[in-house]
Parts: C-alpha cells; structure tokens; sequence
C-alpha cells in the first residue's frame, strides 16, 4: 500500500520514486533541524547532527551512500592527525580524486540512466567540507603574517575531535545540497560562541520569520516548476519537430528550458536555506542600523532575481551557488607554506 502510494504521488509530479523519497528526506531536514535547537549538551548536539544526517542519508540515497561518505571524511581526518603540514593538499587531491571516480562510475550506471538518483551530490558537500577542514588545521599552524582574513577567520588551532568532525560533515541541514560553511563557524554556533553567543543585552534572534520566507520561497518555486515542465521539455531537443524549427525559435524553446529548469535548483536551495536558518546556524550577525536586525546571510546560496536580470555571467558566479564561489574566491587558494 505504501509503495502504490509512493508511486502514485510521484507519478502525479513527474519524478521517479527514488527522487521522490529523496525529495521527502530533503523536506524533512526543516523539522530535524529545528529539533537541533532543543537538543541538551553540546555533545548531544554533535551527536545528533551525525546521526540525523547519516540516517537521511540511508534513508535516500541507501546504505551504501554512508560508506561513500566515510572515504574523504577518513581521508580528511587522518591527513590532518598524521601529517598535518600538508593536511590540506592531501585532502584536496585525494578527496576531489575520490569524488571524480564516483561520478564517473555511477554516470554510466543504469539507475542513473532511468531517473534513480545517488548520492555524489551530497558527496560533492561533504568534500568540500573536509577539504576546507583541513585547509583551516593547516593554516592553523602558519604564521599569522601574511595570512588573508579569511586565513585568519576560520584558521584552527586545535584538530577538532572525532564526533565533532562527524557532526560538522553530516549535519542534515547542509548535508544533502549545501551550503558549504565553516569548521569554526560550526563550532561557535554549537557552543553558543561568538555572533552566536547571548546575554542579557543580546537575545538570540528569531528564525521563524526568515525560515517562513524561504519555505513560501521554495513553495512557488516549485509550483513554477511544476507548471513550465510540461511545456518546455528537455526531450522535445531530440524530437525531429525541433530540428524543423527556425533559429529564433529553437534560441526561444533553449531559453524556455533552461529558465524552466533553474526554478528546480532555486527550490532545492531554497529549503536547504530554510533549514539551515531555523536551526540557527544562517545566522550572520546584525544589521548597522540604529535598531539592529538579525542577517541570515550565511544559509543563502541564490539570489533569483540576480540570477534572471544579470547583465553579464561576470556577475553570475556572485549570485548563483554562492557558498561555493566564495568558498573557490576567499578560502581555498592553499597558501605557499602548505605546498
């Protein structure tokens, strides 16, 4: 009975049930997120970032996506335990290395040639995450002269513990589709540390109204998806009435396809952000004005209308997968000392 459902709601969107189950997990980081925030202890916090992420993982992708996901988190920490001078480059090579021959099989895979879904999406996350783990380690240890700031921000003195680490790569919120952030920052927001930390002058700042923006956001991004698919098909390209047509129309239909196509990764990000708001973690720090506002800068990964009304693809790059443009233009370039 609960396959037939599965089927039929997918049937009803377009998608397969593997996508669908995915799509399920995915919504469902919202609620596990908001849970973190009454989670006791800060170990307990850690634990449950690991375990919620691992357990929506299995639940969407399987269980092997967990092994796959223990290879660079594996690499990234025994580089930074055994050699830490050159944790870093370790750790890129090897994990983008990892990342690339996971791709590469599971392209040619028959799940992925009929609409299955895998987990090298999440895994692309996760390695960007332990690259940048063991990048800061390593500038941990450099001199602070000529370190940039963000050397300089997210640098780690300390190697983090082990559960700290899992919790870092597998926190449900990011885990699944980004945004990329921090060891330090995650760090600071789980023991309640710097633009995290309160006090009587300095109450924690609400989510709910931004987490509520982000959801209606994702809502009719979807509904926008929803209603230009069947219109704007990208299998229409190998039909032969698409070869009849002039250039003007095919260069309409192309451009149909694509705007038809963004509106599905604006919805992806769009409840990734709201996730990672209501737990607290997007939080960015306060406005300048005379009545501070709270910014919840650090969860967004698109800005839409920057995206549709650039008047150039210089300025796409700052609008579109945000965290990891910032991610590839602030903190990866690895220094001269760790080479």
């Amino acid at each position: 009975m609960e396959l037939m459902d599965m089927n039929s709601m997918a049937a009803s969107i377009g998608v397969s049930v593997a996508v669908l189950r995915f799509l399920l997990c995915f919504v469902a980081t919202i609620p596990v997120s908001f849970a973190w925030r009454i989670v006791p202890s800060r170990l307990g916090k850690h634990v449950y970032s690991a375990a919620s992420g691992a357990f929506l993982s299995y639940l969407s992708f399987g269980f092997s996506s967990n092994l796959h996901f223990l290879v660079p988190m594996t690499i990234g920490y025994a580089s930074m335990a055994i050699y830490r001078p050159k944790c870093g480059i370790i750790t890129f090579f090897l994990g983008f290395a990892y990342l690339i021959g996971c791709h590469v099989f599971y392209m040619s895979g028959d799940a992925w040639k009929e609409g299955g879904i895998d987990s090298t999406g999440a895994l692309m996350v996760l390695t960007l995450k332990v690259i940048s783990c063991a990048i800061n380690y390593n500038d941990g240890m450099l001199k602070e002269e000529g370190l940039r700031e963000a050397q300089m921000k997210n640098r780690l003195i300390g190697m983090p513990s082990l559960i700290e680490y899992f919790g870092y790569c597998l926190c449900c919120g990011s885990h699944f589709a980004g945004p990329v952030y921090e060891m330090k920052d995650y760090l600071q927001w789980t023991e309640g540390k710097g633009i995290w930390e309160t006090s009587e002058k300095r109450k924690r700042p609400s989510p709910y109204g931004a987490t509520i923006r982000a959801i209606l956001q994702a809502a009719i991004c979807m509904a926008l998806y929803l209603y230009l698919v069947p219109q704007y098909p990208l299998t229409r390209f190998t039909e032969p009435v698409y070869q009849e047509w002039g250039f003007w129309r095919k260069f309409g239909y192309q451009y149909m396809a694509g705007l038809t196509a963004r509106w599905k990764y604006y919805f992806i990000w769009s409840i990734s952000e709201a996730s990672i708001i209501i737990s607290g973690l997007g939080f960015s720090g306060w406005t300048d004005d005379a009545s501070p506002k709270p910014k919840w800068d650090r969860a967004k990964n698109v800005d839409i209308l920057g995206v549709e009304l650039a008047k150039s693809a210089v300025q796409i790059p700052l609008v579109w997968n945000i965290q990891v443009s910032t991610w590839l233009r602030h903190c990866k370039y690895i220094s001269k000392e760790s080479l």
